[in-house]
């Protein structure tokens, strides 16, 4: 089944596979998917909206309700979470506040859950704005999608916004300190887990120099039948192939 679209600014805490005990805060407009990539196996489905903070402003929460949704959900916890992490109805950068959104969950966070950590989940397509790029840096955890070693397979499986190309995005993503890589592999005939392109995604990686790479794969339905989950073999084969590489991993 797939997932519904966020409708509330403020969700969770949800047990997160990678961040443990995670607050979520959705800062994109309520029920609608707002992205610069339609991947195939996007849990909210497909969609043809793609955006890059241009019209609609006007529908994507305010900074003020933000803040106010966060304070309440923070002093309604009965115990801290590990993360007050960005993600939600696609792709958090895009919000045209976004960096004043982000210093203001800090303050929040540093004054009603100081052992908590900020991250945000993020497709990486935003990382060439040098404004996206300093308030990224200002949270604790970047966790970063790069599915795809070729700009064939970046089209054909993320489904790009025009502008945003794979070189580009490596780039953007080898300018960043200490970011975690994300990527989801899957098989079948519309898939990205075939050998050539693995040894293609891992040269890129290799650009990128992470702090760590998470793998993983399908848990839920995926709008498009012609893609399937790996087996765990599958997926410690790719942890293996990156450490041989000296690249630190773990797969999910």
């Amino acid at each position: 089944m797939l997932l519904d679209l966020k409708y509330e600014i403020i969700y969770g805490p949800v047990q997160s596979r990678r961040l443990g005990r995670s607050l979520g805060v959705n800062i994109l407009p309520p029920q609608k998917k707002v992205c610069t990539f339609d991947c195939l196996y996007c849990q909210y489905g497909l969609s043809d909206f793609k955006m890059k903070n241009e019209g609609e402003e006007n529908t994507f929460p305010s900074v003020s309700e933000v803040f106010t949704a966060l304070d309440q959900a923070l002093k309604k916890l009965s115990q801290p979470v590990n993360y007050i992490t960005f993600s939600g109805n696609g792709e958090a950068t895009l919000h045209p506040h976004f960096k004043e959104i982000v210093e203001g969950v800090r303050q929040l966070r540093d004054t009603l859950s100081p052992t908590s950590k900020t991250a945000i989940l993020s497709n990486s397509t935003e990382v060439n704005d040098p404004v996206v790029r300093e308030t990224l840096a200002k949270l604790d955890a970047r966790i970063m999608k790069l599915d795809a070693g070729t700009q064939g397979m970046f089209i054909h499986y993320n489904r790009p916004a025009g502008w945003v190309t794979l070189e580009d995005t490596v780039a953007g993503l080898a300018s960043l300190e200490d970011v975690t890589i994300q990527s989801l592999f899957t098989k079948g005939p519309e898939g990205n887990f075939t050998p050539g392109h693995v040894s293609s995604w891992i040269k890129q990686i290799k650009k990128i120099e992470p702090l760590f790479v998470q793998v993983y794969t399908l848990d839920r339905d995926s709008p498009t039948k012609t893609i399937t989950s790996l087996d765990r073999g599958e997926l410690l084969h790719i942890r293996t192939l990156l450490e041989m590489a000296n690249i630190p991993a773990q797969y999910y």
